[in-house]
């Protein structure tokens, strides 16, 4: 499993509309192959900030799966308008794993 990290950073005022785009990219992203769950979290400290955490099987799933396909023109037409700054994206494996 594969965790992409991405920090999102929108246009201030624009969270609740944001938001709702979210909502609707989320069901794009879940056809992807490969795509496992997403979750979004919104800074306390810095409410226009995001934190956008997705599990791929594989990183390609991900980087060519998702990345090359029409899923992801879609998924960046309906939140890309409300991105203050490019997202940072990184990809983390599991290291160690308690609960």
């Amino acid at each position: 499993m594969i965790l992409e990290r991405a920090v999102l950073v929108v246009t201030p005022g624009t969270e609740p509309e944001f938001e709702a785009a979210m909502e609707q990219a989320k069901e794009v992203i879940a056809q992807a192959p490969g795509f496992r769950s997403l979750r979004l979290q919104r800074g306390i400290e810095q409410p226009s900030t995001y934190l956008l955490l997705v599990e791929w099987e594989t990183i390609e799933d991900h980087t060519q799966g998702f990345r090359e396909s029409e899923r992801f023109v879609r998924w960046r037409e309906l939140i890309g308008p409300y991105f203050a700054a490019a997202p940072e994206v990184e990809h983390y494996t599991s290291a160690l794993v308690t609960r």
